[in-house]
């Protein structure tokens, strides 16, 4: 079997990048970061976003399944989902840094 990512992956891939591409949606995974909050709650975190704005910013997070809502009666409570951002550090990130240590781990045994 091949280690080579499937076009599945590589499109889950895309809109997580696309979500961390802004420094919005990443102050908005800051927050839910320190645990779970409403939609109200963090939108209101976000006083220079109108609602609109700060709405449209949640959907690229939910999109790429960065946020979790889910109804608790009247309110949509917000959590933060670390999966994808586990995949994209296993794929792009965890192999890179591996390499580097056995650099140094060479370069230390010289």
């Amino acid at each position: 079997m091949s280690d080579a990512p499937r076009k599945s992956d590589d499109a889950d891939d895309e809109r997580v990048f696309k979500a961390l591409a802004s420094s919005t949606r990443r102050r908005m995974l800051d927050v839910l970061r320190e645990g779970p909050c409403s939609t109200g709650e963090l939108c209101g975190r976000f006083p220079e976003l109108d609602r609109t704005t700060a709405l449209q910013h949640l959907r690229v997070l939910e999109r790429a399944e960065l946020v979790i809502g889910h109804r608790v009666g009247r309110e949509r409570r917000l959590t933060l989902a670390p999966l994808p951002i586990k995949r994209i550090h296993d794929r792009w990130i965890g192999e890179y840094a591996r390499a580097a240590v056995e650099l140094l781990d060479e370069l230390d045994g010289q």
